[in-house]
C-alpha cells in the first residue's frame, strides 16, 4: 500500500462539473405528465388492473409506454423491466398483484454500479382502503413520477460509466411495497447501489397555513444506519459514526451541489415524524438512500377526499401545485444524477489515530478513480468544509502529521479523471457505501 506523507495541509480545488442536462427541464412536460396521471381517476394499489382508462393498471402501462418512447429516442438505450409479486397485508386484505415499472440505462464502464431515482405511482384518499373514489394524486406522488420520467428523457441523451435506474413504484401508500420490491430486485441483480434518490411530494411550495417557501427542498437522511450489527454499533459508540452514515453523507453531497436556484435543507432524520417513504426498504438493506420532499407540506391537498368544507377545498389536485418549483426540484435531481453517474463509488476508508500524535487514513482502490481527496472536519461540525485537506492523491493512504484524531472526523472521496468526486465516505465504523453484511471481513 502506497502512502503519501502530508506535512502541510495544501488545499486543492475540485474543478467545476461540466454543464448538465438540468437546464432543459420542461415545466410543460411535467404538467402534461401529471395531467395524464390525474386522468386515470384513481391509482390506488387495489384499483382496477385491466381497465384501459382507469386505475393502477392503466397508469402503469402509460408509464411503461413513456419509458419506451424515451428509449426509442435514444436508440434503445433503456431496458424496461416490470418486477412484480403478489402482496397481502394490513392495508392489502386480499392478495393483490403489485408491479413496478423500471427503466435501466446501463453504464458503459461499470454497469453493476447503480444510481436509482424513483417516485411512487399509486395514490389514495382519506381512507387508505378506499380504492374506488377518485384519488388524483397530483402531488403525492404524481410529482415524483413526472420528475422520474423527465429525468429519463434528459439523461438518456448521454452515456455514463455508471448505470442509472428510473423507477415508478406501486404500493407505497399500502405499506412501502414497491420500494421493498425494487430493493429486493437490486439485491437479486447484485447491484452495487451507490445512491437512491426517492422523490415523494415534490410539487408544491405553500403549506395549508399559507406559509410558502419556494427556495428550499428538504432532503431526509438517516443517522445511525438501519443495518447496524452489534459489533458495528459498539464500534460506533467508541469511535463515532452516528452522524456519518452513507445516507447522511449523500445528503451533504446534495446540499453541496452549488445550486443557485434551489437550496437543500437537510433534515437529519430518516423521514418526517411518524411517517415513511419508499427509500426506507433500501436503508434496511444497507443501501444509501435519501428522500426529497417539499419545504412546506400542504396537508389539505394530500391524503384527502375531494370535497369543500367551510370554504376550504380539499384534495390532491393539480390546482394546488407549483410547477416552477417542481421544475427546480427536477433540475436538482438531474444535476445530482448526472454527477453521481460520472463519478467513481466512494471508497471504504479507515482512520488510525489511537494514542499517537498523527492520523493515518487508509482506503482501498476504487474502480474508475484517477485520484482521491481526504477530508477533515471537527466532530461537532455539521458539514464537510468547502475544500479537502488534501486532493489528487494517487496513493491509497495519507498520514496527517500533527493531527490528533480524537478531535476530528475524516473522510475520503474518489475522483474521476475529469475532476468530479464522489460523495465523501467517512472513516468511521459503518461509513462505507455498501451493506454491512457484504463488508464483513473487509480490511480496507
Amino acid at each position: 500500500m502506497r502512502t503519501i506523507l502530508l506535512l502541510a495541509a495544501g488545499l486543492v480545488a475540485i474543478p467545476a462539473a461540466a454543464q448538465t442536462p438540468s437546464a432543459a427541464v420542461s415545466e410543460a412536460r411535467l404538467r402534461a405528465d401529471i395531467e395524464k396521471l390525474v386522468s386515470f381517476g384513481t391509482r390506488h394499489t387495489m384499483s382496477e388492473q385491466d381497465n384501459p382508462a382507469r386505475g393502477i393498471g392503466a397508469a402503469r402501462r402509460w408509464g411503461e409506454a413513456e419509458f419506451r418512447k424515451t428509449s426509442q429516442a435514444c436508440g434503445g438505450c433503456l431496458s424496461i423491466v416490470l418486477p412484480e409479486r403478489v402482496v397481502e397485508g394490513a392495508r392489502v386484505p386480499t392478495p393483490t398483484r403489485l408491479v413496478n415499472v423500471v427503466a435501466i440505462q446501463r453504464g458503459t464502464e461499470r454497469p453493476g454500479e447503480v444510481v436509482i431515482v424513483q417516485g411512487h405511482i399509486d395514490s389514495r384518499v382519506t381512507d387508505v382502503m378506499d380504492f374506488t373514489s377518485d384519488a388524483p394524486g397530483a402531488n403525492d406522488d404524481g410529482s415524483g413520477v413526472a420528475l422520474v420520467l423527465e429525468s429519463a428523457r434528459l439523461l438518456s441523451k448521454n452515456k455514463y460509466p455508471v448505470t442509472i435506474v428510473y423507477a415508478l413504484l406501486s404500493g407505497e401508500e399500502q405499506g412501502l411495497y414497491g420500494g421493498q420490491l425494487l430493493a429486493d430486485y437490486a439485491a437479486e441483480q447484485g447491484w452495487q447501489v451507490k445512491a437512491v434518490l426517492n422523490n415523494d411530494i415534490v410539487g408544491n411550495s405553500c403549506g395549508s397555513d399559507g406559509y410558502c417557501d419556494p427556495d428550499h427542498v428538504r432532503v431526509f437522511s438517516e443517522g445511525p444506519r438501519a443495518d447496524l450489527d452489534d459489533k458495528t454499533r459498539a464500534a460506533q459508540r467508541r469511535d463515532g459514526g452516528e452522524n456519518d452514515s452513507p445516507s447522511r453523507n449523500l445528503s451533504r453531497y446534495a446540499a453541496g451541489l452549488d445550486d443557485n436556484v434551489l437550496e437543500v435543507r437537510q433534515i437529519w432524520r430518516a423521514d418526517r415524524m411518524g411517517r415513511g417513504g419508499d427509500h426506507l426498504p433500501y436503508l434496511d438493506k444497507g443501501y444509501p438512500a435519501i428522500r426529497f420532499s417539499v419545504a412546506v407540506e400542504d396537508y389539505e391537498h394530500q391524503h384527502q377526499d375531494l370535497r369543500t368544507e367551510g370554504g376550504t377545498v380539499y384534495g390532491d389536485t393539480i390546482e394546488a401545485m407549483d410547477f416552477p418549483y417542481l421544475a427546480k426540484v427536477t433540475a436538482l435531481n438531474v444535476r445530482m444524477l448526472d454527477r453521481l453517474a460520472r463519478t467513481p463509488a466512494p471508497p471504504v476508508p479507515t482512520a488510525e489515530a489511537a494514542v499517537q500524535t498523527f492520523t493515518t487514513v487508509k482506503w482501498g482502490e476504487v474502480p474508475g478513480a484517477a485520484n482521491y481527496s481526504v477530508w477533515q472536519r471537527r466532530t461537532d461540525e455539521a458539514n464537510w468544509p468547502a475544500e479537502p485537506v488534501i486532493g489528487k492523491i494517487v496513493a491509497t493512504s495519507a498520514k496527517l502529521e500533527g493531527v490528533r484524531g480524537d478531535d476530528w472526523v475524516f473522510g475520503v472521496s474518489a475522483c474521476s479523471a475529469d475532476g468530479l468526486c464522489s460523495p465523501v465516505a467517512s472513516a468511521v465504523p459503518g461509513g462505507g457505501f455498501r451493506p454491512l453484511a457484504s463488508a464483513k471481513g473487509d480490511k480496507d
